[in-house]
This record gives C-alpha cells, structure tokens and sequence, in this order.
C-alpha cells in the first residue's frame, strides 16, 4: 500500500489590521488566480493570475526577497 498526501487546492489567508487585529478581508491563492473577499461577504472577486502579474507590475512595488 502507497499512501500519499493529496496537495491543498488553495491557501486562505485572513488579512487584519495592527494592533487591534480586525478583520478586514480573507485572500484565497489558487494555481488559477486570486481571490478576495471583504470582512463578512458572501462573495468573492477574482481574478486570473496573468491579470494579476501585469497589475502588480504597473502598480506594486519593489521589494528585496
């Protein structure tokens, strides 16, 4: 018998603020995209990683890894 770890389909990640540490939104990273929803929502809004890229690389900034 060969066991085996099936690998997660996304990441969620809870975003809060500093020092009071509220809630403000959740982000989801999937192999297809982005996805954001705010504190309390339904909803989700999405978009595909190549979207993504191109605006992080007009509007993000640089950063030393």
């Amino acid at each position: 018998m060969n066991n085996r770890f099936w690998p997660a389909k996304f990441e969620d990640f809870t975003i809060v603020t500093g020092r009071r540490n509220r809630v403000v939104g959740h982000i989801r990273v999937k192999p297809s995209g982005i996805h954001w929803a705010p504190k309390s929502a339904n909803v989700w809004y999405g978009v595909d990683l190549n979207k993504f890229s191109k605006w992080m690389i007009k509007n993000g900034r640089q950063k030393a890894k």
